[in-house]
Order: structure tokens, then sequence, then C-alpha cells
């Protein structure tokens, strides 16, 4: 009995997803109005009137390259004075500077800059070997940072 059942119940459900991939297969048949009437529909629509496919139709303006140019020039400009100074620029990589020289001469090595490197594969070469297995490999691989839970309840 439960058979038949489930086989009533999964009939059904084809019948039901046939009946819906037919109703948006003739959705998707309707003709595409010309661009004149979306424009017209979409200017109705910004002044609060209802014109043929208005909410389809509706999009907010592209950001201009101006206003990409502006958003770039207040990243820059640390101190927001409206002007850029070299020292402006250079601050954010001045720290990366500081952690790869160590002896704080103000000018790196290649062995400074490649120490770090070097230190990492040598933790990571856990059987000395001087070279890393697929195993060893992956345990160089950067731990995921957790996800912040949402504190709205």
């Amino acid at each position: 009995m439960a058979r038949i059942s489930m086989g009533a119940g999964a009939a059904l459900l084809l019948l039901l997803a046939g009946f819906f991939f037919w109703k948006s297969r003739a959705a998707a048949d309707q003709p595409v109005p010309p661009a004149h009437a979306v424009q017209l529909a979409a200017s109705a629509y910004g002044q609060g009137q209802s014109g043929f496919g208005a909410r389809a139709a509706f999009r907010p303006p592209d950001a201009s390259e101006r206003s990409k140019a502006e958003k770039r020039f207040a990243r820059a400009d640390r101190n927001k004075d409206g002007r850029i100074v070299l020292a402006e620029l250079l601050e954010p990589r001045r720290k990366a500077f500081a952690k790869l020289d160590s002896d704080g001469n103000g000018q790196l090595s290649f062995e400074e800059w490649t120490g770090k490197t070097g230190a990492k594969f040598a933790e990571a070469d856990a059987d000395h070997s001087g070279w890393l297995s697929s195993a060893e490999f992956a345990a160089t691989a950067p731990k995921p940072k957790p996800k912040a839970r949402c504190a709205c309840s």
C-alpha cells in the first residue's frame, strides 16, 4: 500500500513540475518590447506612474568615471585635506616594509626579503628532508578566518 501511495505522490509531483515548467516557458515566449517603450516605462516609473514593464526596466544609473576617481582620491587622502602627498601614498607600505626589515637599517637585503619564506619552509619541512611532501605543503595553508556571527538577537 505504501508503494502505491509513494508512486501516486511521485506522479503528482512530476505533473506539477511539468505544469510549472510549461508556464515558465510560456512567459519566456512573450515578445520583448522595443527599446523606446522600455525607456518611456522607466521614466514613467521614476515619476510614480505605472507603465508597461516599468518595474522590470528600472535600473539605477551606472557610476560615472568621475565618481570612481573621487572615491579613489578619497581613499588615498588620509588626512582629508584635499591634497595627496607622497607620505600618504607610502604609509600603507611602510608597515609591511618594517616587518621585513629585521635589522632596522631602512634597507632590505635579499636575506631579509626571503627570511620569512625560508623560516616558514623550514617549519613546514617536518622531516627535514629539504623538500615538502603534499601533506607538509597542505599544512602551510592559511587557517580559515572564523565567520562573524550576527549579534542581532
